[in-house]
Formats: C-alpha cells, structure tokens, sequence
C-alpha cells in the first residue's frame, strides 16, 4: 500500500496537466486621450473564486499583448493596469482558445480609489522607469516561506546553492528592507531571516553609486539591488521566533530573533549559541537546523571559519561552538535623513585536526610532504558600524559611515612534516607546537560630502576615508628540526615572539561634474592616498643560563616602517542615454614606496608611473534586452614580504628573500555579456564572456637543495591569463495554481595560463575547464516541491616540461532537494547531494552521498514548530579533497561534523498594528 501512494500522488498531476487546455488573450493597450499606444502594461488573469493568479505578461512597445497560460477553469477576471492610470477590468468567458480583445484604453487615473487601489496591489509586476516591481502575494508560496523562497519564484530570479541571487544574470549585491540595510550588506541576511508574509513589494533596480543615489542618474546595470517594502498592516509592531534544540552527541542549538517595526523606524535583535557549524540567522523551518553542509549555509572561507555579514565565527575548518548577539537599528525622515547602527559580539571555540600529503614536483625529481596538525582556538568580535546620512538641503548631502571592530584569539597548534623522496627515504623533518594570543583593533570610516551647484547637473563632490589597524600578539614556538643522510644536523628552537603591527591608510579626493549635454557629462577627479605600516617583531631565545626568554634573536626580529603614498589625477567622459550607455576614463597613478628596516640597517626606495584606462559601454535592445562591454584596467603593488632583500628565516625549510627591484602587477578584465527576459514566453537568456591578463605577474622562484630544502625569491613575469565563455537559459512554465515548473541550463568554459618557476625552470600550465550544469524545480500546489540539479565538470591540464604528466579529470555533482507539506501542518524535507571527484588520491574515497533529512509539525495555528533532523544520514561527510598547482598535487582530510540526529522547538510570534505605510516618510529608493 506505501507503494502505491507516490503513484497516486504523482497520476493526480498527470490527470490534472492532461485535462488543462491552453489559452491566449491577445489584445493592445493605448492611452484613452491620445490614443498612444502603452509600453510595459501590465496584463493578467486572476480565479474569480480567491483571485489567486493564473498567468500575466507584459505589452511591447506597440502596446500589444498576448497572454498564454493553462488552466481547467471556464471563468477568469482580466486585469490591465499601467502605473498612474485607472486599471481595466473585465470578466473572461474562456469558450475559445483565441480570445481577441481588440483595444483596450486606459484613462489617467484623477484620484485614488478605494476599489481602485485594492486591484492596484494585487498587480503582479509594475515597470517603474529603471525599477522593476513585485507584488509578493501574487507569487504563492507554502505558508511559512521566508524571502527567498519568493524570490525563486519571480521570473528572471536563480538563486544557487550557496544563497547568491541573480537577476537576468546580474548578481544581487544589496538587499534593502524599506530603502535601507538590514543589519549588512550581505544579502542573504535579509532573504533567509524575514519571512515572505510582511513582504509586500519587491522591487529590484540597478545598483547605484551614493553619487548616483543624490544625482538621480541611473545605475550601471553591472550589479542589481532589492528593495523590500514591509505590507502596510505589518509596518507597525514586532515579530520575532524562539528556538532550542538538542540531539545526538551532545549538539545543540539556541537562537532567538526580534524586529520591531514603527513606519520607518526598525530595531532588530539576534542571538544565539550552537555547536553544529551553523550561523543561527535563519526562519527556513526545514532546513536551518542541519548545520554547514557546503550546499544551504554560509561556508567556509580558505583561511577556515565562517562569516556572515562581516563578523567572523572560528578560525579553521572544523567544528566550531559560537555564541552571537546582534543590534540593528535603522530609521529615516524623508529629505532629511536616513540613519543605520548595528552592534554584533561572537565568541567562539573551534579545533580540528588535519592531515595533508603533498607530492612537490621539480623538473628533475619529485619529493613528498606528509604533514599532521591538530589545532585549538577561540575568539572573541565586537563589531560596531554605523551609516548616517543627511540632506543638509535638497543641494547638499553629507554622508558618515565609521566602523569599528575589536577581536581577541587565543590558539593552539601542534603540527609535525616528514620529507621523503622519490625512493621513500627520509629526508627531513620538523615539529611543532606554536601558543599564540592575540588581539586586532581596527577603525574605519568613509566621510562623503556632495553638493549640487545647479539643476543643469554640475555637481563637486569631497571624499575622506581612514582605516586605522593595530595587530598585537605574542607566541611561543617550539621546533624540532632534523636533517637526514650525508649532512645531517638536529636544530632545536625554543622562541617567544612579540609582534605589534600598526597601519594607518588616509584618502582624499575631490571630484567635479559638468555636463556638456543634457545626455553627456565629463568628470574630473583628484585622490590622494597614504598607507604607513609600522612592524616591530621581537623574537627571543630561550637561555639555559637564565631559566627565561631573554637572548634576542636579531637574525629573526624586525623592525621596519613602510610607506605607501599614490598620487591620481583621473578624467572621464560619460553618456546616460535612453538606450545607449558609455563611460570612458583614464587615471595616471604615481606610486612612491619607501621601506627602512632600522634592526637590519636595510632600506630601498621605488617609484612607479602607471597610466590605466576603464570603459563601459551599454545598449539597450528593447525593455528587456541589453548588451554591455566592459575593460578595467588596476594595479596591484608588491607587498613587503616581496619586496624586502632581508632572507626570512621563520620557516627553516623555505628561507624567503625579497626583490626590491619588483614591479607593479596591471591587470587587465575585459568582458562582454548580453540579456533578455522574454515575458511571454518566459524564458531568460544570458550569455557573458572575458578576458583577464596579469602583465608583471609577481610569482615566486623557489629552488631546492640536494637536503629538499627551499629558497623563495620573487620576480615578474608574463603570460598569466584566463578566458572564460557561458551562458545560462531558464525557462518556467505555470499552469493556474496548479504547478510551476522552472528548468535552467548553464554550461560554462574557462582557459587559463599559468606561468611560474620550478627549480630555476620556467613552467607553464595550460588548463581548460568545461562545465555544463542544469537544474528544475517543479512544485505541485504548493504540496510538494522537487528541485534536481546536476553538473559535471572536465578538467585537463597540460605542462610544458616533460618531467610533468598532464592532468585529465572528471568530477561530477548531483543534488536533490524535495519538500512535501501534506498532510496539513507536517513539512518533511530531504536534501542529498551526490559528489564524484576523479582527481583524488586512491587511498580516498572518490564519491560520497550526504543526505540531511527534516520532519516538521506544527501546531497552535503555525506558531509552534516540532521539529526531528537528521545530519548526514548516511555517515558519508568525511571531508576529503585533493588540490593541484602547477608544482604539487595535494590531497587534504579534515576535522568534520558527522552524522548527528536533532530534535527542536520553534515558536514564532509576533503583533502588528496601526496604519503607517511603508516607505511613507523616509526611503529615497525609487
């Protein structure tokens, strides 16, 4: 009988797709009084039983409509609105399959209508000059659905696995909540914390410049921004959720979540504390409970632990306990100001246990690395921030937006490599065990003031930045050195090391606008920048004689100032047409470097000139069509480490020298990419390629003694460049409120050249990636959703030395995630993730399954949520991977969270009141 109950589930939607007919409405929209045909109206068919909505589109520029959709009903309500006129609407009798409609004219709408505005904010999508508008309750979603899962919904919008939303391709680098930040500028923040009920429009534009905010003029259209506006009823009051959880192994999870609400004032507040690698800031009721998995939360940064919204958790990868508690505050007057704060504290405790085994290739030979570490550590955040800006008058805005964060660590680390050769004999080894304290102190702060000289678009504008750092630590290294065969020798350290790092970083510059048409303008810029760093390490011996840490060791220590002073003086002329968009610019940057080392009797001074170019060009196809080309030229300075002739001796297998004759690395992006979103017939197409070249390349030039002990140098080099060349195609089909089906293909390649030194010899790697990707995601009413995705990657790398293999792999990626929420109340949810890597060594498993499960029930109308998950059900997450360069292939195991089982409760409440509208007063998004 279980058996059977999937196959009459699944031949219920058979039935239902079969009986459904198709349909087309096809008309035109002109203006009542001038008869001109209307752009961007919007047109759609609603049940006239719960005016849930059946299938919508857009007019053309002729004003010409043409509406498909699938349904089994006889009856519709057609809707036709144009923002600023008085909608139209008519009862649809679907007795043909062509219904035409002739002209439909819409008059100028003189008041606001009560019945007029109720059919106004139901309107699926409003086209707002440069902003496109969503009415969220026009896209259905389960009943605790958080933003994200709307946003899923609304053509044109991917999300990946990882939280990154793109819209037509451009990537969402900002989500506003009433034309503010909510607590970060990391998006997912936002999306993953607020649920989708209080969400009354989603609007989304380019991203702008805060000079492209206060002049009006249009963003770029490289990035995008979201704006969410809290309903009207729940724009005053508060809403929150409580969580505990405990399982298996001792995990847990506590979290808890307050925002308050009063028009445009808002206070939120976060806290919570877990073992399970997980940030805690999240209403996904199926899945926020499972931890990291690599696929739905926030990951692991290279240096290890995570981050979200800028405050770190944990130094390693590992498993990481941390305890947080956030502030935000946000409020704006219109014309007058619009003020944010936020305050975040974490602390956290994180250990893991590595084993890495590298084979060091050289031209003649190779060697192997065979390393263990087991680390330990806490640390401690205190984040506060703050963006403040006011309207002095309606010429005048001045901007502040200081930040201040103090971290404290302590850690660790005891760690152990043995060298063997070809053969498998010893050649060295070293042990370690390094104790370190540490605090970092860093004050930024961003000051803009920008002033309108006349309505015709002249416009000055002043900048100061400062970014003030301090990094104090002390450690304790001990170290045994052992070096075998002929010339073997034993040296045993024993070192305390004080370190204080200071770097202070100020900018000016000064910028005026002036406009030559009313389409073209020509701007030009000043800036100044000065970056000092003031480095003193005492490195102490421990003596015998004394019983303490009291023989400075000078050959170690280091005591340098280094200063960094650019000069940029910039031109640029820019044209913001209705259809055609450019931008070109030149800026001549004076570097002077200057370094004194006052322990080392050592300094050494360079100047550099380097004249760079930008452009951007932009055309406009159609309302949805748009092709750019972009070319932006920066420049990278060496640092000290590379730049200083001193050998470093720290690490007594790779003694580092620094080339005070470097360069200045310029590299070079060029790309071009083109979109368009088809309303009708719902489909999206991006397609985007480029060019990236690093001219100077600093690379470093290792050589290996006959012991396999390194000497690393630096030097420029030519030759490092990459290519790339995608696209991506969705397409989404929907049939009344029945189901949506929404199916994307993105395959993408990438060439890259890589150009270094091995042993004295010149290598050069040549790899080429090709990765097609596709994925669905079906829902049926709401009751069950599945989203599939698969991608698989072929990776080939080719050496110019014949002491080198070439390298030829395959990995693939398989995901399945399903949700079902029936019966009523219960919400079981399964996500699995299948990864194949061909590339790893065969004591390593090639594939793994990791399947996270959750079952949910509710009660008390939704606001108490039972919850049982299960983390890696089949005890597969052992978190190994392998890593190639152009000299070494290295397979890496790692401390991991395994298989664990949980039980929570969720209780969400909230109470909302009064009539403030959202935006009224305050939000300049527009």
């Amino acid at each position: 009988m279980k058996h059977l109950l999937p196959l009459l589930f699944f031949s219920l939607i058979i039935q239902q797709a079969i009986s459904a007919q198709d349909y087309q409405i096809i008309g035109k929209v002109t203006d009542a009084d001038t008869g001109e045909p209307m752009e961007a109206s919007t047109v759609y068919v609603e049940t006239i039983q719960d005016s849930t909505m059946v299938s919508y589109t857009i007019s053309d520029k002729s004003g010409a409509f043409d509406l498909e959709f699938k349904t089994n009903l006889k009856k519709l309500n057609l809707f036709v609105s144009y923002n600023g006129y008085q909608p139209v609407q008519k009862e649809i009798t679907l007795d043909q399959s062509v219904i035409q409609l002739g002209n439909v004219a819409l008059g100028i709408q003189a008041e606001e209508l009560e019945g007029v505005s109720v059919v106004a904010e139901r309107v699926p999508i409003t086209v707002k000059k440069d902003t496109l508008e969503f009415n969220s309750d026009s896209f259905k979603t389960r009943p605790d659905a958080n933003v994200e899962d709307v946003l899923k919904k609304l053509p044109g919008v991917e999300i990946d696995s990882d939280g990154k939303i793109t819209v037509n391709g451009k990537e969402v680098n900002k989500v506003l909540v009433n034309g503010q930040v909510f607590f970060s500028d990391d998006p997912k923040v936002a999306t993953k914390t607020l649920p989708k009920e209080i969400i009354n429009k989603i609007q989304i534009t380019d991203t702008k410049t805060k000079e492209q905010e206060f002049s009006g003029e249009a963003g770029d259209g490289e990035t995008k921004t979201i704006n969410l506006t809290i309903k009207e009823d729940k724009n005053k009051g508060y809403m929150g959720r409580l969580t505990a959880g405990y399982g298996t192994d001792d995990r847990y999870q506590l979290s808890g979540l307050l925002n308050y609400f009063n028009d445009t004032e808002r206070i939120s507040v976060m806290a919570g504390r877990n073992n399970i690698n997980n940030a805690g800031f999240s209403f996904d009721e199926i899945y926020d409970m499972v931890g990291n998995t690599g696929r739905r939360g926030f990951s692991f940064s290279s240096g290890g632990g995570f981050s979200v919204g800028g405050l770190s958790f944990g130094f390693g990868q590992g498993i990481v306990t941390s305890s947080n508690l956030g502030v935000s505050y946000a409020n704006a007057k219109k014309d007058a100001y619009e003020i944010g704060a936020n305050y975040f504290f974490s602390y956290s405790d994180s250990y893991n246990n590595e084993k890495n085994s590298r084979e060091n290739l050289l031209p003649d030979n190779h060697f192997f690395t065979d390393s263990e570490s087991s680390f330990e550590g806490s640390t401690s955040s205190n984040r506060g921030a703050a963006n403040l800006e006011f309207d002095v008058d309606e010429t005048l805005r001045i901007s502040i937006e200081p930040e201040l964060t103090v971290n404290r660590t302590n850690s660790m680390d005891v760690g152990s490599t043995v060298t063997t050769d070809e053969f498998g004999e010893l050649i060295n080894s070293n042990e370690t065990t390094t104790f370190s304290d540490g605090m970092q102190r860093n004050f930024r702060n961003e000051m803009d003031i920008m002033k309108k000289l006349d309505t015709l678009g002249r416009m000055i504008r002043f900048e100061f930045s400062n970014n003030n750092s301090v990094n104090e630590s002390v450690s304790n290294f001990n170290s045994i050195r052992n070096v075998y065969g002929d010339n073997a020798s034993e040296e045993i350290l024993d070192q305390l090391t004080e370190s204080d790092n200071k770097t202070d970083s100020y900018e000016l510059g000064a910028s005026y606008t002036h406009p030559i048409t009313k389409q073209m303008k020509v701007e030009l810029e000043y800036e100044f920048s000065d970056s000092k760093t003031q480095n003193v390490k005492s490195v102490y011996d421990f003596e015998a004689e004394t019983g303490d840490y009291t023989g400075f060791n000078s050959i170690l220590s280091s005591d340098f100032v280094f200063e960094n002073k650019q000069h940029t003086p910039s031109v640029s002329l820019r044209k913001d047409g209705e259809k055609f968009n450019f931008r070109l610019g030149a800026r001549y940057i004076l570097t002077d470097l200057d370094n004194e080392d006052f322990l080392q009797s050592s300094a050494f001074s360079n100047n550099y000139e380097n004249l760079l170019f930008n452009g951007r060009v932009s055309y406009k196809l159609g309302k949805n069509k748009r092709l750019g080309v972009n070319y932006w030229a920066s420049l990278n300075i060496p640092s000290v480490r590379q730049l200083q002739p001193i050998p470093d001796v720290s690490n007594p297998l790779n003694v580092v020298i620094g080339n005070p004759d470097l360069a200045p690395t310029v590299n070079q992006r060029i790309n071009l990419n083109y979109n368009d979103y088809n309303w009708k017939e719902r489909t999206g197409f991006f397609l985007y390629t480029g060019f990236y070249e690093e001219k100077d390349k600093v690379v470093s030039v290792t050589t290996t003694d006959e012991d396999f002990l390194r000497t690393t140098e630096y030097t420029n080099v030519n030759g490092n460049h990459n290519a790339y060349l995608g696209m991506s195609y969705s397409k989404q089909v929907k049939k009344d409120s029945t189901y949506t089906l929404k199916a994307s293909l993105s395959p993408r390649f990438e060439y890259r050249n890589q150009v270094s030194f091995n042993n004295g010899l010149k290598l050069e790697a040549k790899t080429y990636t090709i990765t097609p990707r596709a994925s669905i995601t079906f829902n049926y009413r709401e009751l069950l959703e599945i989203e599939p995705e698969y991608s698989i990657t072929f990776n080939n790398t080719k050496y110019n030395l014949d002491a080198f293999d070439n390298i030829n792999y395959v990995t693939h990626r398989g995901a399945l995630r399903t949700t079902t929420y029936w019966p009523n109340n219960l919400i079981w949810g399964n996500d699995i993730v299948y990864n194949y890597n061909g590339n790893v060594g065969e004591s390593f498993d090639k594939d793994a399954i990791f399947w996270n499960m959750s079952l949910g029930v509710e009660f008390l109308k939704k606001k108490l949520n039972f919850k049982v998950i299960a983390y890696d059900l089949l005890d597969q997450n052992i978190n190994t991977r392998r890593t190639t360069g152009q000299d070494f292939i290295q397979d890496y195991q790692g401390t991991v969270l395994q298989r664990y089982f949980m039980a929570s409760l969720t209780f969400k409440f909230d109470q909302f009141g009064g009539s403030g509208a959202p935006g009224r007063g305050g939000s300049r998004f527009r």
